[in-house]
């Protein structure tokens, strides 16, 4: 059986067993982690995979899994102890402004710059609730690349904002034309399968000296700037999960 979207799930949940497949993704809810654990252990397949659902709703995680692509001494930080190592090793570094990623706030709005990370200890040790955020050194001067791949769909374009170092557009950010380098095409889809993404959104953090480092990825995304259409890319997503779906149930 191939049952598709939440609704058709939730009516037939309980009916579903092994060899079966669910295509779309599970809504965002404090079950939602249960929910897809419970698939898994009855061998019901989902696509989008579980892994590239909870990645994409989580900051903190895309910092641990994708650790390699990331800006190095990038940081998960759960809790207290967590940041007061990280002062030491910035300050060993000698690593002066830094950034914090809120976990679940998307759109630049959950992006902080701090001038040193002392000042961000001083706000964050009062309360438990600031826990878990991504912590990474500021780069005053970076390219900002989101892109979009689908299958052998790829389109990139730079974000570019002079007065705001929160480059969406969404946020004030205007589009910029760019020709995605093989080699970092190459950069997002081994992430891409890192965490077994079927199609992704990435924004690339490319540094004054060329490093590509990976910023963030999602299922999902805006696409302000984007030449396709969302419903264009909707349908070529949809496809692709269909396809996916009737390999998985000939297995």
């Amino acid at each position: 059986m191939i049952v598709k979207g939440t609704r058709n799930l939730k009516a037939l949940y309980h009916q579903l067993g092994p060899g079966d497949v669910f295509i779309g993704t599970v809504v965002s809810s404090p079950l939602k982690l249960s929910l897809l654990i419970d698939l898994l252990e009855r061998g019901i397949c989902c696509i989008p995979s579980p892994l590239s659902q909870c990645i994409s709703k989580s900051k903190a995680m895309q910092a641990l899994a994708f650790r390699d692509w990331m800006m190095p001494n990038t940081k998960v930080i759960l809790r207290r102890l967590d940041l007061i190592e990280a002062i030491n090793l910035y300050n060993q570094l000698g690593i002066g402004p830094v950034i914090t990623k809120e976990n679940h706030m998307h759109c630049g709005h959950g992006v902080r710059r701090w001038e040193n990370i002392e000042a961000l200890y001083n706000l964050a040790g009062f309360s438990e609730s600031s826990f878990p955020f991504v912590l990474q050194p500021f780069l005053s001067n970076f390219t900002d690349i989101r892109v979009i791949i689908v299958e052998d769909y790829v389109e990139a374009y730079v974000r570019y904002n002079p007065d705001n170092f929160r480059k969406n557009i969404s946020s004030g950010g205007r589009r910029l034309p760019c020709d995605l380098a093989k080699d970092k095409e190459e950069f997002c889809r081994s992430a891409m399968s890192r965490g077994k993404f079927p199609y992704a959104h990435l924004d690339l953090l490319i540094s004054e000296k060329g490093e590509c480092y990976l910023s963030e990825i999602n299922l999902t995304g805006g696409i302000k700037g984007a030449r396709i259409s969302r419903d264009e890319l909707d349908q070529k997503k949809q496809l692709l999960l269909e396809r996916l779906a009737n390999e998985a149930r000939r297995f």
